[in-house]
């Protein structure tokens, strides 16, 4: 069980790292292109589509799954110890699945903060504008409120207070 946790948060990391490395650039992919398509029928050569980058869930999996079979049989044929087995395949696979689709995320993410960064930047700098202006105002008008109530209350005359005792037989309670 430790074996398998340990290859399934590694295929993460390594899931986010192709994805990474591909939405970089996609060499690979359009070399298997040009193979595998006439002239008409290859991708544009601005099209970022790779491997991982950019594609449905199916061509995912059958392409880590591809990676990693690859892999296994390259493992069996230098090291004669058995330690590809079923759980530690399906671990990494679907790790490295989740990993890519984590990696989707963060690039998205990325890219989306630094387009709303200068928009950002200026509301920013607005709002801090705006307090400033508040505070001068505050700053300004509170003397000439305080000076009003000020006078309010000296001009305002002073009741005599009743005691408790008056009010209640004001009241008929006494």
């Amino acid at each position: 069980m430790t074996l398998e946790l340990i290859v399934f948060i590694g295929s993460i990391l390594f899931g986010i790292l192709l994805y990474w490395r591909e939405s970089t650039g996609n060499g690979l992919y359009r070399f298997f292109n040009k193979i595998m398509y006439s002239k008409e029928l290859q991708m544009s050569p601005n099209d970022p589509t790779g491997f991982l980058y950019q594609q449905k869930f199916v061509l995912r999996l059958v392409f880590i799954t591809l990676i990693f079979l690859i892999g296994i049989l390259i493992a069996r044929f230098l090291i004669p110890i058995d330690i590809a087995t079923i759980s530690v395949f399906t671990s990494s696979i679907v790790g490295t699945l989740l990993g890519t689709y984590i990696g989707g995320f963060v690039l998205k993410s990325e890219k989306v903060i630094d387009e709303q960064s200068d928009s950002l930047e200026e509301k920013f700098d607005q709002a801090i504008e705006q307090g400033k202006e508040y505070i001068q105002d505050f700053k300004a008008k509170e003397p000439k409120a305080v000076e009003e109530a000020k006078k309010e209350i000296e001009e305002q005359p002073e009741e005599p207070k009743k005691s408790a005792r008056e009010r209640l037989k004001d009241k008929g309670l006494m």
